[in-house]
């Protein structure tokens, strides 16, 4: 047996709430590591949506080179390419869940890694994040909204008019948690210790 399972037995049986509050914390501790499941869940939906955003481009490629005549004659390449652009919104959202989650919650980057890294990954904190994940929403939320208008006749009344109704609702909560990340900043600097040196 070896002295640090002696060591850990001699303790345990000395004080064992506190080995026990210690296995406990340790547990609770370590099972953000959990966590990195779901980032690699993550990573290889982006992988797959990836591949799909590749055929929508050949798609839209093909729409170009043959155009398919509708009832009126008119053929517009707005909507294939609003397309195209949600998918980039998606994905960037994605990826700056599974990196800023990760510097959060699991633990930092190594120095190598952050050579290739973003700059505002450092930058991220939880309340940061959440607001940056509304702005996206709310993006992404902006360009179905066009897409619908666009698209007029493919939509009711009813339906335009919840659509905007959501959207407005993306607005307000990316103002609220802006606002609500801001005061909590300030808080935090305010009451930061002040250097006296």
């Amino acid at each position: 047996m070896s002295d640090k399972i002696k060591a850990f037995f001699s303790a345990a049986s000395a004080n064992p709430m506190e080995t026990i509050q210690t296995i406990v914390e340790r547990i609770i501790l370590y099972s953000r590591y959990v966590l990195v499941v779901f980032y690699i869940g993550l990573a290889f939906a982006l992988f797959v949506y990836a591949i799909s955003f590749i055929f929508e481009v050949l798609h839209v490629a093909e729409l170009a080179l043959y155009p398919s005549t509708r009832p009126e004659g008119s053929f517009n390449m707005i909507m294939p390419i609003l397309e195209l652009i949600d998918g980039a919104l998606v994905s960037g959202l994605i990826v700056m869940v599974m990196l800023s989650s990760y510097e959060n919650f699991v633990g930092r980057f190594g120095d190598e890694a952050l050579d290739d890294s973003p700059e505002w990954l450092r930058r991220l904190d939880p309340g940061s994040l959440k607001v940056k994940v509304a702005t996206a929403l709310l993006t992404i939320s902006a360009v179905k909204l066009l897409q619908v208008f666009m698209d007029r006749e493919q939509f009711s009344d009813g339906d335009i008019f919840w659509k905007v109704m959501i959207h407005l609702v993306f607005i307000l909560s990316a103002v609220v948690l802006a606002l609500l990340d801001r005061i909590t900043s300030y808080g935090h600097t305010k009451s930061a210790p002040k250097d006296t040196h």
